[in-house]
């Protein structure tokens, strides 16, 4: 889903906020490389695979990249790093405060400069970083020379032309990553390939070196600095999640009490969205985006039609196949309205509106037309039809958990 805020100077930054499937049970922030993109084939496996573990994971374009606002010339670390402290707080304000960042290249420098300023952050994750911002220099180095004379040089970056200022130069020189390191007080793992072409592996031993425990190194064996091969970015995805569970404060959520049939829990942040579980199910409810929904699920009255088409369908097949009735497929089609009460013959309402389910229903199969009808009979004998006819009693057992009122 989208994620958009601000940076200091109030532009907008396009993020991505990816969720899993049940509540998170905690979050990440995950920085790209230099001149990248939130897009890259790397960042996005990574996200998608700490999902299915439970994490939710936010990633952005840096100001000036991508969808984002803003002037990359009027860009440097300091203000990359800037970036990821106003992503970090939006992301606290809107859900809860990320315990794993995890940056790629460029972007691992930027978090070691900027987890110091995060206390909720537990771990710390680089790939392929550079153990220096001034490593820059050498992907520029025809350039320098331009750069100091004008101020200002077009460069040109994996295809890409960008405006290199002066003031940048001087801001990577100035800034310093291996100092703070040791006061990082955070878990660390140093991801990087020894055949890394575009920063070399002495960058991961000065990174290593200088950290304090807890910390950790694994190697990418051959992956190239962008992770553009599926197999190295998901390699380096599980790795991150095997390292990081024994430092996350948060466990993989419980399952729900087995007497408890249905939990439904709203999603933090979230306008309509709910996690729906059983206890060994789960499923998204929300609406859609024309009702200002983010249409992550289906609507409650999608699964309340979905109930009675899935209901009508099973016990329509189990009969089938307790008679020998050669049915080779249903489909149930359904829909629900509102109708006023004179317009229904059948209703006991005769003033107002009226709920009205309308539910086709299609058998594939060489039958013949008594078996047919017969179907269609027991059809409207499957549990869920009958108790939508029927009386309900539904009994509320509520609880609050609102601080009481002081005197």
């Amino acid at each position: 889903m989208r994620f958009n805020f601000n940076n200091r100077n109030g532009e907008q930054l396009t993020g991505r906020l990816e969720l899993p499937a049940g509540p998170p049970r905690t979050f990440a922030l995950l920085a790209h490389c230099f001149t990248c993109s939130k897009d890259i084939l790397g960042a996005r496996i990574i996200s998608n695979i700490l999902t299915t573990h439970g994490i939710g994971v936010l990633r952005f374009d840096f100001t000036g990249l991508g969808n984002s606002q803003g002037d990359f010339a009027n860009t440097n670390f300091s203000s990359n790093v800037d970036d990821l402290i106003a992503a970090a707080e939006a992301l606290t304000e809107q859900y809860e405060y990320p315990e794993l960042l995890i940056g790629h290249s460029l972007g691992g420098s930027a978090i070691l400069k900027a987890a110091p300023q995060m206390k909720s952050v537990k771990a710390v994750v680089t790939i392929g970083s550079p153990a220096c911002a001034s490593h820059i220099q050498n992907l520029i180095k025809s350039d320098l020379e331009s750069i100091q004379t004008s101020g200002m040089a077009e460069v040109q970056l994996e295809g890409r032309s960008f405006a290199i200022t002066k003031q940048f130069l001087d801001d990577i020189v100035e800034t310093e990553i291996l100092a703070g390191i040791s006061r990082l007080r955070k878990a660390l793992l140093v991801m990087h390939a020894p055949f890394d072409n575009i920063v070399s592996i002495d960058h991961a031993t000065e990174i290593f070196s200088a950290a304090k425990h807890p910390k950790s190194f694994i190697s990418l064996d051959s992956s190239d600095h962008l992770l553009s091969k599926r197999a190295d970015a998901e390699y380096a995805a599980n790795a991150i999640v095997g390292w990081a569970e024994r430092f996350l404060s948060r466990p993989e959520p419980a399952e729900p009490d087995q007497a408890e049939a249905i939990i439904v829990t709203s999603r933090p942040g979230a306008k309509f969205t709910q996690d729906v579980s059983t206890r060994t199910h789960h499923l998204v409810a929300d609406e859609p985006i024309s009702y200002q929904g983010d249409d992550l699920g289906m609507s409650p009255y999608d699964l309340l039609l979905s109930a009675l088409g899935s209901c009508t369908s099973m016990t329509i097949n189990m009969y089938a196949q307790r008679k020998g009735i050669p049915l080779k497929g249903v489909r149930v089609a359904l829909e629900h309205r509102k109708i006023h009460a004179e317009d229904c013959i059948d209703c006991e309402t005769k003033k107002g509106k009226v709920d009205r389910i309308e539910k086709s229903i299609e058998l594939e199969g060489a039958l013949d037309d008594a078996q047919k009808v017969r179907l269609l009979e027991i059809a409207d004998r499957c549990p869920v039809h009958r108790t939508l006819l029927s009386e309900i009693s539904i009994v509320s057992n509520n609880s609050g958990h609102d601080e009481p009122n002081n005197p």
